[in-house]
């Protein structure tokens, strides 16, 4: 069975509540779990205590049954320091788009033609 630790949605419409759950990955979002591990109110301030929930004891428990974390709740794991921080890499978010390098190389003709005058 494989085993997922992930995010199910709850709350109303516009404000979310998440419960952090171990469930079959097979199994809806909101659907059938296993076990409930925690809460998570993005509502909230980001320093606020209560914002993220989490018994780590069972998360652990979970982990060494081979369950994995989805990238949300990864993240939370590697900054409440039960996870190893994983490197992650997204190529395109230094390079500027279309209209950025129209606008840098409009700019830099701009800056050329006074200095040859």
């Amino acid at each position: 069975m494989a085993m997922k630790i992930r995010l199910a949605r709850g709350g109303s419409k516009k404000r979310p509540f998440y419960s952090i759950v171990a469930s079959d990955s097979r199994m809806p979002r909101d659907g059938r779990f296993l076990e409930k591990l925690g809460t998570y109110n993005p509502l909230l301030a980001k320093d606020d205590e209560n914002r993220i929930k989490m018994d780590l004891d069972r998360i652990k428990h979970w982990l060494g049954q081979g369950a994995q974390p989805t990238d949300r709740v990864s993240r939370m794991l590697e900054a409440a320091g039960v996870v190893e921080k994983k490197v992650r890499a997204n190529p395109k978010a230094a390079v500027p788009g279309k209209m950025m390098t129209e606008r840098a190389a409009k700019k830099a003709a701009r800056a050329a033609a006074p200095a040859e005058e």
